[in-house]
């Protein structure tokens, strides 16, 4: 279910399957797998695309490559694949190139497997982007500074994306993937026609927030309601609010050396980013059921209180795939609505914490190039959007395409970000991220260790 609901959710399925990185996903029938007459191994090439002959796209869209195949694999499933599918349809009938997509419950094992036996797809997509991170360090991933017009690159994604696409690779950073699919983390929930009818103001600030949360709580209601429950994935949210308030709280780079394992999380940093979480979580007042409910409130569970009649709570902190938990008969824009968690300190401008998919590309062919570069376009995507619930990174996906008002502005938030960062525990090593961040976060939030304890505990992950 991670495509659907968010990356973190996703992680429950992976544990759940013998602890190997997998997602949830089922085969995908007839277009599976690599062809016999494409080549196996991974080459590259020294050249750079060129505007004298036209770009691959361009050369694509003649039909210059019609009746060519190109294998992708990657973890989009049931509703994901067919959405999939049919937001590449339009480019295969215009160019007669087939992509042959394939979906597998175990994609983030298996791809090591093929791209070590030399069957690596031509295209992989990455939910996580760590493991493609480990992968580049090989030299088998193609540097797409060598495949794809950079200067195209940089007019249609904010900066942010391409950083954090830009890899070490085998002799140096190269640019292993480019982003096609993005979801959106910096977001408090509200039920909107109760919010308006109370007097309440979106708040603009963190000072704000903090006062209207104070107010709620003076009304008779605890402003929060938050949970971390996720069977064997419990505490995942927590490392969102961690994540987001470490973006508000100290520089990009320094939360960049925090994922890499090089700030560690005893730093001043890290224990101020958890203080300054730990004034709504452990205020009584200010989180439904208490502290003690946190950690036993399913985090799909969180947001009911929001929708009882009058609300019983007002916030809910989540990524843009919580709206697949709420009341079926609720309609956004009307019953509810977002706004963006406000800065913290102004001079760190206002960043947005988001997952997504990353493309690597493996075997470097004409046809792939183009299938490639056609992924860079907000076209690419266009269908998806239309149908909800993905935010494209791409700066030429027109906002009319969105279907909500909600959706509109979670776009025009991510294109405006004066920093993009990826989920940072989707970026730890699995020992870390995946492990002794959620066990070391759900101890300190149910009192069996202290602040101190529990980020001694976390930080213990980066010696395995």
């Amino acid at each position: 279910m991670k495509k659907t609901i968010g990356s973190k959710w996703s992680l429950l399925m992976v544990l759940c399957l013998s602890f190997t990185m997998t997602l949830s996903a089922c085969g995908s029938g007839s277009k599976a797998g690599p062809t016999t007459e494409e080549p196996k191994t991974p080459t590259t090439t020294n050249t750079t695309p060129t505007d004298d002959a036209g770009s691959p796209l361009d050369k694509a869209l003649k039909g210059e490559y019609k009746g060519k195949k190109v294998t992708m694999f990657g973890p989009f499933v049931d509703a994901d694949q067919k959405k999939f599918e049919a937001s590449i349809k339009d480019f295969e009938e215009k160019t007669g190139i087939d992509i042959q997509y394939e979906g597998s419950k175990e994609f983030e094992a298996t791809i090591n497997i093929r791209v070590d036996g030399g069957s690596a797809p031509d295209i992989a997509d990455f939910p996580q982007p760590g493991l493609l991170a480990s992968i580049a360090k090989t030299g088998k991933v193609v540097d797409l500074t060598k495949v794809l017009d950079q200067d195209k690159l940089k007019k249609n994604y904010n900066q942010s994306w391409l950083d954090m696409s830009t890899m070490d690779g085998k002799d140096g950073k190269i640019m292993a993937g480019i982003w096609n699919r993005s979801n959106v983390k910096s977001l408090v929930w509200y039920p909107k026609k109760q919010f308006e009818d109370a007097g309440y103001k979106v708040p603009q600030t963190w000072d704000e927030m903090m006062a209207l949360t104070e107010q709620i709580a003076k009304d008779g209601d605890p402003a929060w309601t938050i949970g971390i429950e996720s069977g064997a994935a419990t505490g995942w949210p927590a490392t969102d609010w961690v994540e987001n308030i470490m973006l508000r709280t100290t520089t990009p780079e320094n939360y960049d050396k925090w994922v890499k394992g090089d700030l560690p999380f005893t730093s001043p940093e890290v224990k101020h980013a958890v203080e300054v979480m730990s004034k709504i979580w452990m205020n009584k007042d200010y989180v439904y059921g208490g502290n003690k409910s946190i950690v036993t409130t399913a985090f799909g569970d969180a947001p009911k209180p929001m929708f009882e009649n009058p609300p019983k709570a007002w916030f809910n902190l989540q990524g843009n795939f919580i709206t697949s938990f709420f009341p079926a008969t609720a309609k956004v824009d009307q019953d509810y609505d977002w706004f963006y968690l406000p800065p913290i300190d102004s001079q760190y401008g206002k960043p947005v914490l988001v997952a997504g998919d990353i493309y690597a590309m493996f075997n470097d062919r004409p046809e792939v190039r183009a299938v490639m570069d056609f992924f860079t376009t907000g076209e690419s995507i266009k269908s998806w959007v239309q149908s909800g619930g993905v935010i494209a990174p791409m700066n030429d996906a027109s906002l009319d395409w969105y279907t909500s008002e909600s959706d509109k502005r979670m776009a025009k938030l991510v294109q405006d970000a004066t920093t993009l960062r990826f989920d940072g525990s989707d970026l730890m090593p699995g020992k870390v991220g995946a492990g002794t961040f959620w066990k070391g976060m759900t101890d300190y939030v149910s009192g069996t260790a202290t602040l101190d304890k529990a980020l001694e505990y976390i930080q213990s992950g980066w010696k395995n």
